[in-house]
């Protein structure tokens, strides 16, 4: 059980101050616990990628993070970048703005802008925000994401108002189907929390907790 869902873990440092001691810590705790990948910002990229230089443990960043209400063509060059400097995963934040305003062909093009520069190179994970989504809206920002060929949805920036329910999960996974991954992110601290998103439909978990989670406890910090 453990090991199955450090297997699905996104072992996640996105803070502002983190520091590069910080972010070795976190590379070396991945590749320990077997965490899927470690999630850092842009910046942390080419060392993330240099410490985890052959081991299985993926380097994944955030695009348009954490408003998502930058332009598509910088999405597109910031995940293009990422990727050259080692990143084999993206999470990128839609443009919310766009979705809530109805503009919904926007919100499309934007997913999608990040999916062509990934170009097959990289997973691509679309952010919803659900917190700041009605059901409707996060029925909407799913079904657009699988449109536009993303290969995960995902709950949260955790920055927000809100994180991962259950109930979102859910909602999502019933969405997308069986054939896309759901990761549920923000508010995942216990292996408790774990297992519940995990029987809601999530295939991946972002979490700072990881090592909390895989130890049976409960941490009382996130991203």
């Amino acid at each position: 059980m453990t090991n199955n869902i450090a297997k699905m873990i996104d072992h996640t440092l996105l803070k502002a101050d983190a520091t590069v001691e910080q972010i070795n810590t976190l590379c070396n705790e991945a590749k320990e616990n077997g965490f899927a990948s470690v999630c850092v910002n842009p910046t942390w990229v080419s060392q993330a990628a240099k410490l985890l230089q052959g081991s299985d443990v993926a380097v994944c960043t955030v695009i348009g993070f954490p408003l998502g209400a930058s332009d598509k063509e910088v999405k597109s060059f910031e995940t293009t970048q990422a990727i050259k400097q080692g990143a084999t995963e993206v999470d990128m934040v839609i443009n919310i703005g766009a979705l809530k305003s109805g503009k919904l062909e926007v919100v499309e093009e934007d997913i999608r802008a990040v999916v062509e520069a990934a170009d097959g190179k990289a997973l691509t994970k679309v952010i919803i925000e659900t917190s700041l989504l009605t059901d409707a809206e996060k029925v909407i920002a799913c079904q657009l994401a699988v449109k536009a060929g993303a290969d995960y949805v995902k709950t949260s920036t955790g920055f927000s108002t809100g994180g991962a329910t259950v109930a979102d999960v859910k909602l999502m996974r019933e969405t997308v189907g069986p054939d896309i991954g759901v990761k549920a992110s923000g508010g995942v601290r216990s292996a408790e929390d774990a297992q519940a998103v995990i029987d809601a439909g999530a295939t991946r978990i972002g979490a700072s907790s990881g090592i909390a989670i895989v130890n049976g406890l409960t941490s009382t910090t996130d991203y």
